[in-house]
């Protein structure tokens, strides 16, 4: 469903740094607004008044548990860990938005700006893998929001999380797209060595004017390309995404960003077309209309060729991949690319037999007095 351009469109100044500024309403809320012409240009009078760029608010939070289950056959992991909820680096296209409408916040500005951390990520992790019934299972870091937001550097809860599976012995692979990830090379690397660690970096264009709009806070392509780099020098099994592919926008890079991530030290690959559901679809139209009026109509009109003539269709078998003639020739120029950039090679199988339970902290205290 289309939205008016009256709320759509919003001063240059306000998305300095975000992927958007509209704080759009959830799907859940009772109640909607929006700007309205009472004739006394009051629209026109706020459309000239200063907008000062939105900051980012922290909010540390004790989570119940922190491992998810995944029942959904288009991914390859069986459980996640996402140590935060919304995410700073504001790209407009992330299929993770709508998860803000069940804390009762806006899924445009409040995902960018309100950063749920769950600080207690840790000590949830140890204690599940210390039940009895648990048996390890292929686990992702990262595959909602994120691992490695700015605050990060400060909390550190992603690389107390990685800590408890370097104790424990228990495989993961990590998607990001932040540097950041370089700075636990010390646990990663010689989990990897035993394959237990796999990394999937990001990168969505290799155009910085492009990923400056896109992505606004996110590492830098050529920046990405050196943690890429980074990772394969340190031995680790490194992978890239070219993830969301966008008609008419950075689909046209798919090739090229391929052939960068190869030479960079990249051996598996992988790519999903963009998803638009819930208020994905409002907040990436509204970015269209933003930043590219003059093909806005043409990149909608071929997502719903993707989408048997809708926006989106969550579909398993065919969301992450879409449908139809264009998305046939689309997977074909992936998989032809990637054979010739040496990017077909099988995916490390991390080793599941590894894993060993941490001892309950009670436990451990009782035996140091005897």
């Amino acid at each position: 469903m289309r939205h008016a351009r009256s709320i759509e469109l919003v001063p240059v100044s306000a998305l300095k740094g975000r992927g958007t500024a509209w704080a759009i309403e959830h799907r859940f809320k009772k109640q909607a607004s929006e700007s309205y012409d009472d004739g006394w240009g009051t629209l026109e009078q706020a459309a000239h008044e200063e907008h000062l760029a939105p900051s980012t608010q922290i909010v540390e939070e004790r989570a119940k548990s922190i491992l998810s289950s995944n029942d959904s056959p288009d991914i390859s992991f069986d459980l996640s860990i996402n140590p935060y909820r919304g995410c700073e680096h504001g790209c407009v296209y992330c299929f993770a938005r709508p998860t803000h409408s069940y804390l009762n916040m806006s899924p445009g500005l409040d995902f960018e700006t309100r950063i749920i951390a769950k600080v207690n990520a840790a000590e949830r992790l140890r204690e599940a893998f210390a039940s009895r019934s648990y048996e390890p299972l292929l686990l992702n870091i990262g595959s909602a929001t994120d691992a490695y937001q700015p605050v990060e550097r400060r909390l550190r809860i992603t690389r107390s999380v990685i800590e408890v599976l370097a104790e424990c012995r228990h495989p993961f692979s990590l998607v990001t797209k932040s540097s950041g990830i370089e700075r636990d090379l010390d646990l990663i690397a010689p989990m990897a060595a035993q394959r237990l660690a796999a990394v999937y970096v990001s990168v969505t264009s290799l155009d910085a004017g492009l990923s400056r709009i896109l992505e606004p806070r996110a590492a830098s392509p050529q920046r990405r390309l050196q943690t890429i780099a980074a990772l394969a020098k340190a031995g680790v099994p490194v992978g890239v995404s070219v993830s969301p592919v966008i008609p008419f926008i950075n689909e046209p890079e798919l090739e090229r960003i391929l052939e960068a991530a190869a030479e960079a030290g990249a051996t598996t690959a992988f790519s999903v077309v963009l998803r638009l559901p819930w208020e994905v679809n409002p907040l990436f139209q509204q970015w269209l209309d933003q930043h590219f009026p003059e093909r806005a109509a043409r990149v909608m009109a071929r997502v719903r060729e993707m989408r048997a003539g809708r926006d989106y269709d969550a579909k398993f078998g065919t969301r992450m991949k879409g449908e139809g003639v264009w998305a046939q020739l689309l997977n074909q120029r992936f998989h032809k690319a990637c054979a010739r950039f040496g990017l077909n090679r099988q995916r490390v199988e991390l080793d599941l037999t590894q894993f060993i339970k941490p001892r309950p902290a009670e436990k451990v205290g009782q035996a140091e007095l005897f």
